[in-house]
């Protein structure tokens, strides 16, 4: 994949808007030469002024839109409306030109070849945000946040990218690496006078502080299994005996036929994934192979990969046909639950399925009483709304409000590593290790969360992150 250009010396230009034909495209331009550039392809449309007299994009005010027309080889391109947002108040930081064309693909493309021979350069995916991040606009983690924002497609995501963007992740990390700063400086104020053996830095203050950095990095990598599940969706399997209505329970949720229904077993010998939106969340529902004993290879392929999707979810839907229970057979349903419900860290829900072909429900089902169970008629549609209530209020989304959440794998990384480094910093000084070895700890929790914002890193690091971005963005 292209990797972005680093420098900020030139122009660039792209089309900002989604590829194909619409109402309007919005071309933009960023660079020392912006607007310059839009002076020689603009003529301005005022009625009634002379044409010396007509303001062009030179002497425009910053934040101001203006009517005019793209002219080349002496002929109309299209009208256009130019907005110029002059440095260092625009996205970038740069001078910045939007022009909103119609969204013909010829007129596009002419456009964009115009303002090529005119002197831009068509941008790299992410330069634009890529020069923000350059110019001071955005920290690194803000940036990648831009991108989430982007793609965010529930109001989960959008709610947890949009804070990140607007910096509350970014100045917790800051906050920590600025304490740590402050006492390594004592701590190298120290070593510069190690043959006076004197003391600057106060070891139970900074054991002190040691711990509650832990703390808080220990809770900002936990929350990483939340604030994961909301960007990307929360992995839902349904898993139970063949023939227990599992498919016709995902067509019931997602109101339509999307897997194949049949009364012969073993129907389903693959998993089946699709995804809905509720309460401003994304789930992933995973219609897997019926648990029984494979009569062949293919049956066993089934099983083995819904055994993999129980590892992978978040939340086991087991289904049961509540109407083939009896007083013996509810003992062995209860069982197996137990016996698959080994992961303290998944949650299960019981779906007593196919109530429609009962008269009440099973008093013997009062022993499930302690593990949480939806009786429903997935046939019927019937109940599979408290499903999905109940789903909705595994995820706490006003932890989005109250504190700061890791979404993103390259921030978790980075985090773990830090933990790592200052648990061997808390260690050091238990263990009265001297001085310019727990320094070298220290620097390496700086330099991880320094990673994090951007304060240190690499073009490798900058050209994954922004390689990953859509062209004009």
């Amino acid at each position: 994949m292209t990797q972005p250009v680093f420098h900020t010396g030139d122009t660039i230009c792209a089309i900002s808007t989604p590829p194909g034909s619409g109402a309007i495209a919005v071309i933009r331009l960023s660079g020392p030469e912006a607007v310059a550039i839009c002076d020689k392809i603009y003529t301005p449309l005022q009625s009634g002024a002379h044409p010396k007299t007509k303001p062009m994009p030179a002497t425009f005010k910053s934040h101001t839109a203006h009517l005019g027309t793209i002219v080349t080889a002496g002929n109309i391109l299209d009208e256009v409306v130019v907005t110029v947002y002059r440095a260092p108040h625009s996205y970038t930081g740069e001078d910045v030109v939007e022009i909103s064309c119609h969204g013909s693909n010829y007129i596009q493309q002419k456009l964009i070849e115009l303002l090529v021979d005119s002197g831009c350069r068509q941008a790299q995916p992410g330069e634009f945000t890529l020069r923000a991040f350059l110019n001071g606009r955005y920290d690194l983690s803000q940036a990648e946040a831009v991108a989430d924002l982007i793609a965010a497609g529930t109001q989960g995501s959008h709610d947890l990218a949009l804070s990140q963007m607007r910096g509350g992740f970014s100045q917790n990390i800051k906050e920590l690496r600025q304490k740590l700063i402050d006492f390594t400086s004592l701590l190298e104020l120290e070593l510069d006078f190690s043959e006076e053996d004197v003391q600057f830095a106060d070891r139970k203050e900074l054991m002190a502080l040691l711990r509650t950095m832990l703390k808080e990095l220990d809770r900002l990598i936990s929350s990483f299994s939340l604030g994961n599940v909301i960007k990307t969706g929360i992995p839902v399997a349904i898993i139970g005996k063949p023939n227990v209505g599992k498919s016709t329970l995902l067509n019931a949720i997602l109101n339509e036929e999307r897997a194949i229904v049949s009364e012969i077993p073993g129907t389903t010998r693959d998993y089946i994934e699709d995804t809905i939106t509720a309460g401003g969340l994304s789930f992933r529902f995973i219609d897997t192979a019926g648990l029984r004993h494979a009569g062949d290879e293919l049956e066993s392929m089934g099983v083995e990969r819904t055994l993999q999707k129980i590892q992978e979810a978040e939340i086991i839907l087991y289904v049961c046909d509540v109407s083939a229970c009896t007083a013996e057979n509810i003992g062995d349903i209860i069982r197996e639950f137990r016996e698959l419900h080994s992961d303290p860290s998944k949650r299960w829900i019981l779906i007593a399925n196919k109530i429609d072909k009962l008269v009440e429900i099973p008093p013997d089902f009062r022993e499930l009483t302690d593990l949480e169970t939806i009786f429903v008629s997935a046939k019927r549609k019937e109940n599979i709304s408290m499903i999905l209530d109940s789903l909705t209020r595994t995820v706490k989304c006003d932890a989005l409000y109250d504190t700061a959440l890791v979404s993103n794998v390259r921030h978790y990384e980075a985090l773990v590593r830090s933990r790592d480094a200052l648990t061997s910093v808390e260690k050091g000084f238990r263990d009265g290790i001297t001085t310019d070895l727990i320094t070298i700890d220290i620097k390496q929790a700086l330099y991880h969360l320094g990673e994090i914002t951007g304060e240190i890193t690499s073009d490798e690091i900058l050209g994954n992150i922004f390689s990953h971005f859509c062209i004009g963005k």
